[in-house]
């Protein structure tokens, strides 16, 4: 009986150092993050727009495009299918459930993302709206909704501002698993946003391990 009890210390002291030896070998990120060339950012399908802040997923949209252009770690793009990298963003309401207004439009950008000294300028773009990226079935509800403008319907579960990163070159990135997730209160806060810090930090300790592996 002494035995065994000096031995189970000895044994959750060698499962502690397993489990720590284990999350020091999973990657932070995937490697067609820390590969990645080119980003889109796009505002999440379903997210509505509040009815008391009507622009806030646009501005942020903006300011990510801005800060990832500061960052200069990536090109920025406007479709998906061009990127290597997709970001979905969607700005939170502060309530589990809130009524706001869908509206299909608010990824039609024209143009293009180039820097300025003033932050990022959209310029023109010819042909058509980038096609709804969550995979869903076009059965021509959309073109509609487009035609008839913003509808009202209820958000729910959407508190938080979230900050999602798939894989891109594709025309649906949101049918893969995400390769990192943001999703806190003001994680989308004007002109500093802070997941894009969030971000930059996992992506520097993310290349940190891969050089330890691979020096």
């Amino acid at each position: 009986m002494l035995a065994t009890r000096t031995s189970l210390p000895r044994f959750l002291l060698l499962a502690s150092c397993l489990a720590a030896a284990f999350a020091k070998e999973k990657p932070i990120l995937p490697p067609w993050i820390l590969n990645a060339h080119t980003v889109a950012v796009i505002i999440d399908p379903d997210a509505g727009i509040s009815l008391n802040d009507p622009n806030a997923n646009q501005v942020a949209q903006r300011d990510v495009e801005a800060a990832l252009l500061n960052w200069g770690q990536f090109t920025t793009v406007l479709g998906p299918e061009q990127a290597d990298l997709v970001i979905v963003l969607r700005r939170g309401h502060g309530k589990l459930v809130e009524e706001t207004a869908g509206d299909p439009r608010q990824n039609s950008r024209p143009g293009s993302v180039t820097r300025t000294d003033d932050g990022i300028s959209i310029g023109a773009q010819h042909g058509n709206h980038p096609p709804d990226q969550s995979g869903r079935p076009d059965d021509g509800a959309s073109a509609q909704q487009g035609s008839a403008g913003a509808h009202p319907q209820l958000q729910v579960g959407s508190q938080d501002d979230s900050f999602v990163v798939y894989e891109g070159n594709t025309a649906h990135p949101m049918d893969g698993p995400p390769g990192w997730r943001y999703v806190h209160k003001n994680g989308l806060h004007p002109h500093d946003v802070p997941a894009v810090a969030e971000f930059r930090k996992a992506f520097a300790e993310a290349l940190k391990q891969a050089n330890a592996k691979h020096p």
